[in-house]
């Protein structure tokens, strides 16, 4: 690996931190930028344009996102529709989950809006959830897992708005 893609690979961790913490309000170039600790200039040089830049970052975290999901809900045994949402939502509730699942609701909603690249970033996240599900459900119907992730998707907008109550009782969990 040359000194280049190092330092790349470096920016690039410190820009995905900072997009988990601080959400896509802040990814102007120069708050990016100082995250990882260089100029402007410098990050354009590791990267093409933004657009590649918060493409890659939020590529490494939906990847981080996967790691976190499989540790909480482990692909085997194969389970129901409802022990899978309610497995998922439990994960869900826990501390390490709600950072990428708040990100995750910013970028739908600027793919909502077409804003790049955040509809790519957002088809290819959705595509992997859609496959992470299918993995681990025991599905008699053909559209059981996108049925489960539309669910899912609904428990985060329902966790977003303050209505953790109403995502519980969809669940069935207390």
């Amino acid at each position: 690996m040359s000194i280049r893609e190092k330092r790349r690979a470096e920016a690039l961790g410190h820009i995905a931190r900072h997009l988990l913490d601080q959400g896509l309000p802040g990814s102007s170039l120069r708050s990016l930028a100082a995250a990882a600790g260089v100029s402007d200039r410098m990050l354009l040089y590791y990267f093409a344009d933004k657009h590649e830049m918060l493409t890659a970052a939020l590529g490494v975290l939906a990847m981080e996102m996967a790691s976190v999901l499989d540790e909480a809900v482990p692909q085997a045994p194969r389970r129901s529709f409802s022990a899978l949402l309610r497995d998922i939502r439990t994960a869900m509730q826990g501390p390490v989950l709600r950072p990428y699942m708040r990100l995750w609701l910013e970028i739908a909603s600027r793919a909502a809006a077409n804003e790049p690249p955040y509809r790519l970033v957002a088809g290819r996240i959705a595509d992997g959830f859609a496959a992470w599900i299918s993995s681990r459900l025991d599905a008699t119907a053909p559209n059981e897992a996108a049925l489960l992730l539309a669910a899912v998707e609904g428990l985060a907008v329902l966790d977003a708005v303050d209505r953790a109550n109403l995502a519980d009782a969809a669940t069935g969990l207390p």
